[in-house]
């Protein structure tokens, strides 16, 4: 709620639960996780609660994931979205994206009303068949891989994400599968998530000195991003690449703001491409690596997503009209993406004094809504570390389920492209189950590397493939 009472408490007044052994001036910097930011921030929640700070040099990190709190975060007329590190960072890259523009830019909601069109449910039809054809050439590659062959699958997961963005938004193939090394897009756009990641919390003096050859190398990798994307745009405007009508760079090339009558700028057409590719394409590529995790290693689960995709596609190819029937496959993904949201979390600021919890907050702070937390509370049951696709049926969903499950953000600028990811998600495993089994590493046990998202490390299987 606002606060109007001036006797109210300021935020110098607030009490929160915290780290032990806090030390003058430092704080907790002891207790920061700079590599692992998002994994520290849930296990701080289990051990200190639903609500709790960490003081990094003076600075307040406020950490929410109880349910309750979570909601009054959540409020649009109390609290808005935040760019907090490292998403303020990745501005370098994508900068006024639909995905890390700031509130206050037109660009934002400019390019929201351009490209709204391109994210509806007749729209996902028309992309349809260059996700199946996107990941019928991720199963030929692996198909024509000698006998006993050990797959990278986040890297090949990054692989078809990147070719389906490709084909379906630019109208443009990477030849991901025609290559044994990632496409040089990809390999410096990682890096750069990489290394926003560990910089996010250093010190410009520190970057100038003991990482000048990483800071130096991010910054070469910036200008080839950005050169490469412009000549993806260039080679539309030109005439050198063809992409469907109303594909994504058609509206952001011929298509104006109905409330403004301007087009977007060709430095803001990049900055759409980027956060496509990074919030996007990364994305998505995390949540198939996830969720083929779990099927090898649950071989009854995946046995039910072969045999409904057999089931709802008895007479031939899967079509559009097929994959919303894919209910069992559906659990699969929202459980996956329950327990590892590759968004995992977003940052809350307070638009005027405010209480959480009737703990002070005054307007201009900000809060972390740990996701990996609030994904596990106790709401979605006592095995909620476990992964379970049954607890999304009817009679087991919590209650309060959208307060209890946010993996594509909250409010107005909440992710736009939802859609788009159910149902390249649901395309891409449903056809890799249907034709293939995996066998994961007997010691393998989960690693989760975060660059900005989420993905599972070192992960690799051997693939049989069905004839």
């Amino acid at each position: 709620m606002t606060v109007t009472d001036s006797r109210a408490l300021r935020a110098r007044d607030r009490i929160l639960p915290h780290p032990p052994h806090r030390i003058p001036i430092l704080g907790d910097l002891w207790d920061l996780h700079v590599t692992d930011s998002s994994q520290w921030g849930m296990r701080g929640a289990q051990k200190y609660g639903p609500i709790y700070e960490r003081k990094i040099l003076g600075a307040r990190v406020t950490y929410v994931s109880g349910p309750d709190l979570v909601a009054e975060v959540n409020d649009e007329a109390t609290w808005a979205k935040f760019l907090g590190v490292p998403i303020r960072d990745l501005r370098s890259i994508a900068g006024d994206g639909l995905f890390t523009a700031h509130n206050s830019e037109e660009n934002w909601a400019k390019a929201h009303a351009i490209l709204a069109p391109a994210f509806t449910q007749s729209a996902m039809r028309t992309y349809h068949d260059a996700m199946t054809q996107s990941t019928r050439n991720l199963l030929r590659y692996w198909d024509d891989q000698r006998p006993g062959t050990w797959f990278d699958i986040p890297a090949d997961m990054n692989k078809l994400a990147l070719e389906i963005i490709g084909r379906v938004a630019f109208g443009y193939e990477f030849d991901s599968f025609a290559q044994t090394e990632p496409h040089d897009l990809v390999v410096r756009i990682l890096r750069s998530m990489r290394y926003i990641n560990r910089a996010a919390y250093s010190h410009p003096l520190v970057e100038a000195t003991v990482f000048r050859s990483e800071r130096d190398q991010h910054r070469d990798d910036v200008r080839t991003i950005h050169r490469l994307v412009d000549d993806i745009v260039a080679a539309r405007r030109a005439g050198r690449s063809r992409g469907s009508e109303g594909d994504l760079l058609d509206l952001m090339l011929n298509k104006v703001d109905p409330e403004s009558g301007e087009p977007l700028s060709d430095r803001n057409i990049r900055n759409q491409i980027l956060t496509f590719l990074v919030a996007g394409q990364e994305t998505s590529a995390g949540v198939l690596a996830f969720a083929l995790h779990y099927l090898s290693i649950n071989p009854d689960v995946a046995d039910k997503v072969r045999g409904e995709v057999e089931n709802v596609c008895s007479e031939g190819e899967l079509t559009f009209e097929h994959v919303g029937k894919l209910r069992y496959l559906r659990r699969v993904v929202d459980e996956t993406l329950r327990l590892w949201p590759v968004a995992p979390g977003y940052y809350r600021k307070a638009r005027n004094d405010t209480t959480v919890g009737q703990h002070p907050f005054e307007g201009g702070e900000w809060v972390f809504v740990v996701l990996l937390q609030l994904h596990r509370d106790k709401a979605w049951g006592e095995d909620a570390d476990e992964f379970n696709p049954d607890r999304w049926s009817r009679d087991r969903r919590p209650a309060d389920l959208q307060n209890l499950y946010k993996p594509f953000g909250t409010g107005i600028r909440a992710c736009i492209g939802r859609q788009f990811a159910y149902h390249e998600i649901l395309v891409a495993l449903a056809l890799i189950v249907s034709k293939c089994k995996f066998e994961p590493k007997p010691e393998y046990e989960l690693r989760v590397n975060e660059t900005i998202s989420l993905k599972p490390t070192g992960l690799t299987m051997s693939v049989i493939q069905s004839g």
